[in-house]
C-alpha cells in the first residue's frame, strides 16, 4: 500500500515548516502536550496549536484529549511514519538540537518533582492508594486473572510497597521489583521480609530499560505505574519483552477520568487509559490482548481496568 501523490503532497506541506519539523522531532522522542510544546518551542500555545491542527489533518500527527490536557504523537499509520521517518532522517539541524537539550530539561525537572514525591509518599503508599480503590477487591481481581500458579518467575515492575511480590510470592519460585525509588525499595525489603518471602530480590531499576533478559518471566505486572510515565507505550513494549512463551503481562491502571487534581497533588501524567490504547500497545508488542477487567467505581468515581496479554506459547517441533 503506498499514498497517492495528493496524499503525498499534502503530508509534505503539512511538515514543510521549520516549526512544525522541530515538532515532528520532538514527538518521535515522545508524546507530549501542547504546553510542553509550547515551552521548549519557546511559542506561544495557540502558535502552536495550528501547527498542531495542520498535522493532525494531514495526518502525520494523532490528537488524544486526556482530561484538561491535550497530548500528541506520532501517527500509527506505517506510511505516514515512513515520510516522517526520511525527512527527519535528511534533517540537520542545530536549533532540533537545541530543542532536545530542553526537552531534556522537561525530563529532568519530571524526573525530579516524581522522586521527591515518591521519596515523601513511601510510608503511606498502601494508604494513599486505598484512598482511591478498594485494594482488597483489586488484588483478588489481579489473583484472579494471573491465574492460580505456581509461576517460574514473577517480574513487578515499578514494585513501590512491594505488595504484588507479597501477593504472588508464595506461588512463584523467584520474583523480582523493580522501582526508581529507594525509599520505596526500603519498604518494599521491610514487607517482602515481614511476610517471610526469600526468594524475592529487589532491585534499583528503570521501567524503560530493565536489564533483564528477554523472555525470562511467565508473569510480569505492572500494577498503578502507567499513569506517572511519559512514554506508558514503551514500558508497556518493555514489560512484554520480558514475556516468555506461554507467559501473562498484567497492566492494572485507571479507566479515563477527569480528576485533574491528580497531576499536581500525586504526579499523575495520564489520566487513565481507554482499553483500546492499551490493547494496542499489547498488541505491536507481540502480546495476544484478553477482554479487559472492569471493576466498580469507588466513592470518588474512579474505575480500575486489568488488562491481561499473553504471549503464544511454542510448539514442539516434529521429529522424523
Amino acid at each position: 500500500m503506498t499514498l497517492t501523490a495528493d496524499q503525498t503532497v499534502e503530508a509534505l506541506r503539512a511538515a514543510g515548516e521549520p516549526t512544525r519539523l522541530r515538532v515532528l522531532s520532538l514527538l518521535a522522542a515522545e508524546e507530549l502536550s501542547v504546553m510542553e510544546l509550547s515551552r521548549v518551542l519557546d511559542q506561544s500555545q495557540p502558535r502552536v496549536s495550528r501547527h498542531l491542527k495542520l498535522m493532525a489533518d494531514a495526518g502525520l500527527i494523532e490528537r488524544f484529549p486526556d482530561g484538561a490536557r491535550v497530548f500528541y504523537r506520532l501517527s500509527h499509520d506505517a506510511l505516514s511514519r515512513r515520510l516522517i521517518d526520511t525527512v527527519l532522517d535528511l534533517l540537520d539541524d542545530g536549533e532540533g538540537e537545541a530543542d532536545h537539550r530542553r526537552l531534556d530539561e522537561v525530563r529532568k525537572e519530571r524526573a525530579i518533582d516524581a522522586a521527591r514525591y515518591f521519596e515523601q509518599i513511601a510510608p503511606q503508599w498502601d494508604q494513599m492508594r486505598s484512598l482511591y480503590v478498594c485494594e482488597s477487591a483489586v488484588e483478588a481481581a489481579v489473583e484472579r486473572a494471573a491465574g492460580s500458579g505456581p509461576f517460574e518467575r514473577v517480574v513487578d515492575l515499578g514494585t513501590g510497597s512491594g505488595r504484588m511480590l507479597t501477593l504472588f510470592g508464595k506461588k512463584a519460585k523467584m520474583s523480582v521489583g523493580l522501582d526508581l525509588s529507594q525509599n520505596m525499595l526500603n519498604i518494599a525489603r521491610a514487607n517482602v521480609s515481614k511476610a517471610g518471602l526469600d526468594k524475592v530480590e529487589l532491585r534499583h531499576g528503570d521501567i524503560f530499560s530493565t536489564r533483564l533478559p528477554h523472555e525470562s518471566a511467565d508473569l510480569v505486572i505492572v500494577h498503578q505505574v502507567l499513569h506517572y510515565l511519559a512514554d506508558p507505550a514503551a514500558a508497556v513494549a518493555e514489560a512484554a519483552r520480558l514475556v516468555m512463551p506461554g507467559g501473562k503481562l498484567l497492566i492494572v491502571d485507571f479507566a479515563p477520568h477527569n480528576f485533574e487534581h491528580l497531576r499536581e497533588a500525586h504526579q499523575h501524567r495520564r489520566l487513565g487509559f481507554p482499553d483500546a490504547e492499551i490493547r494496542e500497545w499489547l498488541t505491536e508488542a507481540g502480546l495476544t490482548p484478553s477482554a479487559p477487567i472492569a471493576l466498580p467505581p469507588d466513592t470518588e468515581g474512579l474505575t480500575v481496568h486489568i488488562w491481561t496479554g499473553e504471549r503464544a506459547a511454542q510448539t514442539a517441533r516434529k521429529t522424523a
